[in-house]
């Protein structure tokens, strides 16, 4: 039995190519449409696949001759099939010596049996045997393929999700999210990426699971009965006296809050005008007090005299990791405001700085306080993979974000969705 399937555009033409091949003998088993696969598969009609079939003997009719065999070679064969069967009669042996010199009728007449048992063979039973057969063939055939086509998908559809699954990758290393880091994410997803998974269940998850490891983000959050002191820390040039007045002005003129302004930068002359500005620039509108401590022991007098105010902004100088001296001092500071108000600190720090010096900078303050964080400059970048390193590795609460110099429009507090679609690649 020969089986085999012809596709073509319309079903008129599989047949044609059909009927050319194995003959007009061929019996067509099967007849369905046929998509291609891949994505232009999506935007191809479909084909038509038949399937046909015919017998060996009939198709090699069709093509060389096959030479017929004689009735003593057929009754040889016949005969070491049933050796062991014996015979009728000794008429039947006799016929069975002479056999080759008699004619077919001669032989048919002095044998009928077998006539009979030829006629029966060629019946409406073996007619349905055969069909049988060939519906038996058929369905062996069509699940041998269906299992290959199912391995096939099952093959392309992991591809597909190892091609996704990469394009993830190089996208958080390209957005300067720490190696390290990117793997563990990976990792993570890769542990979903189970057979029927899709592709948009993995996006979704990595980017829930973003979102959830950047966290919630609390602000400040005022105290009851008493001011809140705010003390922004962090490396020179990051904006820390901009951001001060932009949350001051929020919190002054926009939530009607008492604040004050104080500043222990007295290393820089332009640092203590540009706060003493903003605070009379306020003042216009409320009342914004403004002072200037010089070392540790200032902080409880002046601490004392702002124990009206809801909250009391303290600027801090800058300096370098190396200068243990400005270092300590400012640990003493803090450590006074502590013994007398309700103190929260803020790192705040450049999105534009290098990974490794952010890193450096917080270890350095980590030493000083336990601290949320402030990241300024947004608007300099177009990469915010060190947001989501610095979280992972301070596990401190990222609060606000600063993407601008006007004040005070450009602070908004910190919300991780826009930072991880930008991440993962998004706009």
């Amino acid at each position: 039995m020969i089986i085999k399937k012809f596709t073509a555009k319309t079903e008129d033409e599989a047949l044609k190519a059909a009927k050319a091949e194995l003959g007009m003998q061929a019996v067509i088993m099967n007849v369905k449409k046929v998509k291609k696969k891949g994505l232009s598969g999506l935007f191809s009609k479909p084909s038509v696949e038949v399937t046909a079939a015919i017998e060996e003997e009939k198709a090699d009719m069709g093509g060389t001759p096959v030479p017929l065999r004689s009735r003593r070679e057929m009754e040889e064969d016949k005969a070491s099939k049933i050796q062991t069967q014996p015979m009728k009669s000794s008429q039947d042996k006799k016929l069975s010596k002479y056999k080759d010199v008699l004619t077919d009728e001669e032989y048919d007449k002095l044998h009928p049996e077998e006539k009979k048992e030829e006629e029966k063979k060629s019946s409406p039973e073996k007619i349905d045997n055969l069909h049988v057969l060939i519906e038996q063939q058929l369905k062996s055939v069509m699940e041998q393929e269906a299992k290959k086509e199912s391995a096939e998908s099952k093959k392309e559809g992991s591809k597909e999700i190892m091609s996704f699954i990469k394009l993830i990758y190089t996208t958080l290393i390209n957005n300067e999210v720490d190696e390290k880091y990117a793997n563990d994410l990976i990792e993570e997803i890769e542990k979903l990426s189970k057979p029927g998974v899709t592709i948009d269940f993995l996006l979704s998850n990595i980017y829930q699971k973003l979102i959830l490891k950047f966290g919630v983000s609390r602000g400040i959050v005022a105290s009851d009965g008493k001011p809140k002191v705010i003390v922004f820390i962090g490396p020179t040039g990051v904006g820390k006296t901009t951001t001060i007045a932009k949350l001051a002005s929020e919190m002054a003129v926009n939530q009607k809050k008492k604040v004050a302004l104080v500043t222990t930068d007295t290393y820089r002359i332009k640092a203590a005008e540009q706060l003493r500005s903003y605070a009379e620039i306020m003042d216009v509108v409320v009342d914004v007090p403004f002072k200037v401590i010089y070392s540790a022991d200032d902080i409880k007098n002046t601490l004392e005299e702002l124990k009206e105010q809801d909250f009391i902004f303290v600027d801090t100088a800058g300096y370098s990791p190396k200068d243990k001296e400005k270092r300590d001092e400012m640990k003493h500071i803090l450590d006074a405001a502590k013994e007398v108000a309700d103190t929260e600190t803020f790192l705040v720090l450049s999105v534009t700085t290098k990974y490794r010096d952010l890193l450096s900078i917080c270890d350095i303050y980590k030493e000083m306080d336990d601290f949320k964080i402030i990241f300024t400059k947004l608007d300099e970048t177009s990469t915010f993979g060190n947001m989501y390193n610095i979280r992972i590795y301070t596990g401190a609460e990222i609060s606000y974000i600063t993407d601008g110099q006007d004040v005070p429009d450009d602070i908004e507090a910190f919300n991780p969705q826009s930072i991880v679609r930008s991440i993962l690649g998004g706009s």
